[in-house]
This record gives C-alpha cells, sequence and structure tokens, in this order.
C-alpha cells in the first residue's frame, strides 16, 4: 500500500475549524481536494502532517499561523489615497484590490474603510493569524505525471485545466 511522499498526487476530504470548534470550510459532502504533495500547495502544517499517510488515514491537524498563513502583520494595514483608483468605480469595504507596489510587487488587500480621501486597506491574508484546526480523511493516493511534476500542480478534473 502507498504512503503520501513527495510528486504524488493525495485526493482528501477536509473540514477547517478555528479554536473555537467553529467550521470555517469543508470538503465534506462536496468534491475533494487534490494537491500534488511537496510542493507547497497547502499550508506547510498540514503538509507536512500528510507525509506518510495512508488511503482511509483519518486525521486531527492543528496547524499554528507560523506554519499555516503567517502571523497577522499590522504593516500591510495601510491607507491609499482614493485618487490612486479608477473614478468610475465604486469602492466598498469588503472588496478585493490588486495592487502594485513601485518595486513592481503585487499583492492582494481587501478593503476595510472608505471616506472621501483615503481607503483602507489590510493585504495580510485572511486566515493570518489564525490557528486552523483540520479533520482530513485520505481518499486516493497516486503518482503525479511528469507534466503535473513540471509545473508543481494537479492537472485534471479537481486539479488546474490549462
Amino acid at each position: 500500500m502507498s504512503v503520501i511522499t513527495k510528486n504524488q498526487v493525495v485526493t482528501f476530504h477536509y473540514t477547517l475549524k478555528d479554536k473555537e470548534g467553529q467550521q470555517i470550510d469543508s470538503s465534506v459532502g462536496g468534491d475533494p481536494m487534490l494537491y500534488l504533495h511537496g510542493h507547497g500547495n497547502i499550508v506547510p502544517g498540514l503538509e507536512s502532517e500528510m507525509e506518510s499517510k495512508k488511503v482511509g488515514d483519518k486525521l486531527k491537524v492543528h496547524v499554528s499561523p507560523d506554519k499555516g498563513y503567517g502571523q497577522y502583520d499590522s504593516e500591510k494595514r495601510f491607507c491609499i489615497e482614493r485618487s490612486h483608483l479608477p473614478s468610475d468605480v465604486e469602492i466598498q469595504p469588503g472588496m478585493v484590490l490588486e495592487l502594485h507596489a513601485e518595486d513592481g510587487d503585487r499583492m492582494m488587500a481587501a478593503i476595510v474603510a472608505v471616506d472621501q480621501k483615503l481607503i483602507e486597506v489590510d493585504a495580510n491574508h485572511p486566515m493570518a493569524g489564525v490557528d486552523l484546526h483540520f479533520e482530513v480523511e485520505i481518499l486516493d493516493i497516486r503518482p503525479a505525471s511528469p507534466e503535473e511534476i513540471e509545473h508543481g500542480h494537479v492537472h485534471g478534473p479537481g486539479g488546474h485545466h490549462h
């Protein structure tokens, strides 16, 4: 029986809860998730716990922020001038913008607040600083194709399509 190692495609169901036990997300009752193991396609803390597991295994995994989406960084919450955005776009809290830094870097940022001159944005991942609690069931493991390994992700149903 094969176990999860680098360059294998893993199919699994998961339920994600916060530290209070409130469900954040789940694939149960829907399509399972597929990922290419060893390529950083899922949060590092979950991927490391999946290593050497086999089909049928069920596990509970706690992932701290440093092995999940990172710690919350207050410097990633800042204001930009309204004049930097197109005037014909109605800007509202909750919208997500793609921002471009002077050095060319791009980042996604959620709008937190809007007034006449400034827009407050938060470029932290929405799960930054959150302890993640996963319940996982391994459904399938298969060798990745050479193309999947070269591209670093799963292709086909449940994966990436080119």
